[in-house]
């Protein structure tokens, strides 16, 4: 005679695996930063080949609607490009305002416009109509010192040379950009990186 076995209703603790999504969850809330609106949105040129930007020793000018933006990585090397514009233009910057500018995203304003900038919130910043552009014409040439004197920091800083990477609007005039790149050819950069954005290969 066969014996029958009890069934029994199986039950799983559960325990360790709700520990183990609320210790993923804390992490990805902390570790997770809000994405800085950019100053200065370009539509890039679309390439099947896109090269991967370094995150350190690296200036980008952003050209678009006829204005030239500037960003620079490197906390301690935007402050000592900041110092030597400063000093050069005879702009006085406070601690305060030199350690906003460190943090600050990428800016596109006269130098002695510079510190309304800074002192307005992230999100006020990217505001249409709030920043010109860095000068960058003969009789004025601030994209050129900042170019120079960002080299100069990142040297003494990081004792490396300054890369730079140019991102154009895809449908910005070609003499707006032809006239940033003889702005770095006149300080002997001719390799840049040009930044686009990736799109499918044709089949």
């Amino acid at each position: 005679m066969a014996v029958k076995m009890s069934k029994k209703a199986a039950s799983i603790d559960m325990t360790a695996m709700c520990d183990v999504a609320f210790l993923l969850l804390t992490f990805f809330i902390l570790t997770a930063t809000a994405k800085i609106p950019e100053p200065l949105p370009v539509d890039t040129p679309a390439s099947t080949v896109q090269t991967k930007l370094p995150d350190t020793d690296l200036a980008t000018i952003t050209v678009g609607k006829g204005k030239v933006f500037f960003d620079l990585k490197g906390r301690e090397v935007r402050k000592r490009a900041l110092e030597l514009m400063g000093q050069k233009y005879s702009v006085s910057f406070t601690e305060e305002e030199t350690a906003k500018f460190a943090l600050m995203e990428g800016f596109g304003v006269p130098i002695t416009n510079l510190k309304e900038i800074i002192a307005m919130k992230s999100s006020d910043r990217s505001k249409t109509g709030l920043q010109p552009g860095i000068p960058k014409d003969s009789l004025d040439n601030q994209l050129s010192q900042w170019i120079q004197f960002s080299r100069i920091a990142n040297i003494e800083i990081q004792d490396k040379e300054l890369q730079i990477a140019i991102k154009g609007d895809a449908k910005e005039e070609y003499p707006a950009i032809k006239k940033v790149m003889d702005i770095l050819q006149d300080q002997k950069i001719n390799s840049f990186n040009l930044v686009t954005g990736l799109r499918a290969k044709d089949k």
